[in-house]
């Protein structure tokens, strides 16, 4: 809104009218407000620990016009366990985490059963992927009194991944950039009303972690 009034203060002096300064303020502070509304994270400001949450939130929003809802930073009842983002579409559901791992260290898969950054063995972050997703499908399930499978996966921001898409563990890994792709190249397997039924018995039975 500063920048509103501060443009249209500039112009009304440049041109030395007060209404076209006035127009160009109100202008400017619609266009701004535009801007805040397109961009604006649903992840509240004050617990954004993730900057590869927010990069991958964006990528999602992008699927909305295409039939899909998302739920963000959901808690696995009863754990200290979060969901970063639930997906549910026309190709189905799935639980994204989003990782952001330091770049300079390489990536590696070894057997097709362990997943390396470096030195480090990401077995356990796999192994928790795998386990929300399951724990969520077990909950949505027992909400509709039928199966619904959630497809877990890893979102990985910062070192090259060199592969496009792998299963790991049971956990399809991937570079963070090819989430849409991921989720849009599946085969179609729900409607419109079971989307809407999965994202609703979704929302009750897996709080948001971070309340408003």
């Amino acid at each position: 809104m500063l920048i509103a009034a501060g443009a249209g203060l500039v112009t009304g002096v440049l041109l030395a009218s007060w209404r076209i300064g006035v127009t160009v303020a109100i202008l400017a502070a619609v266009a701004d407000t535009v801007y805040r509304a397109r961009t604006v994270s649903s992840i509240p400001a004050w617990r954004r620990a993730s900057a590869a949450e927010r990069r991958t939130e964006g990528q999602l929003k992008k699927l909305e016009r295409s039939g899909y809802r998302t739920l963000h930073a959901r808690a696995i009842p009863g754990s200290e366990a979060q969901i970063d983002h639930l997906v549910v579409g026309p190709t189905g559901v799935y639980a994204v985490d989003s990782e952001k791992w330091d770049r300079r260290l390489p990536v590696r898969v070894q057997s097709h059963r362990k997943l390396f950054h470096g030195p480090f063995n990401r077995k356990p972050r796999l192994d928790e992927a795998r386990w929300e997703a399951t724990q969520a499908s077990d909950l949505i399930s027992k909400a509709l009194g039928r199966e619904v499978t959630v497809v877990p996966s890893l979102a990985i921001y910062g070192p090259a991944i060199p592969w496009r898409i792998l299963n790991i563990r049971e956990v399809d890994v991937f570079s963070g950039s090819l989430v849409r792709k991921w989720i849009t190249k599946r085969e179609r397997s729900l409607t419109t009303a079971e989307v809407e039924s999965i994202y609703r018995a979704a929302d009750r039975v897996l709080p948001p972690r971070y309340p408003e």
